[in-house]
């Protein structure tokens, strides 16, 4: 049995300066820059740890989900700081680029953007 005192996630990005004005500026998350020159971010209870990577590929999957009380919300707050969302061939998206899996009952209602790196984040409806 793996015996741990904490966890966290992290992934890599080509430009430090650009990610952290992206996270601290564009969405307001608690995002600081380390001693190592990396980025610490805090959402909710989470810590992620970002660092720069010069041959940096983004990755094929969503590696960041920031769960919000109100999708629409949300949506409307990522567009009017000029977030663009992803849309994905056969996905059910509706016109705003969210997936509306509630109503249905197939699991949440979600959107996806990324950030400058190209990392796909996700906002969830809780």
């Amino acid at each position: 049995m793996l015996t741990t005192v904490d966890g966290f996630s992290g992934f890599s990005v080509d430009d430090i300066d650009a990610a952290l004005a992206f996270y601290r500026d564009t969405l307001g998350i608690d995002a600081t820059t380390n001693e190592m020159g990396a980025i610490d971010l805090r959402v909710g209870g989470a810590s992620v740890f970002v660092y720069p990577k010069p041959d940096h590929e983004p990755a094929g999957f969503t590696v960041l989900n920031f769960v919000v009380p109100d999708i629409d919300a949300a949506v409307d707050e990522l567009v009017a700081a000029g977030v663009e969302l992803e849309r994905y061939e056969g996905m059910p998206q509706d016109e705003r680029g969210v997936m509306r899996g509630r109503a249905a009952g197939q699991g949440p209602d979600i959107a996806w953007f990324t950030d400058p790196a190209g990392n796909v984040f996700s906002v969830i409806g809780a």
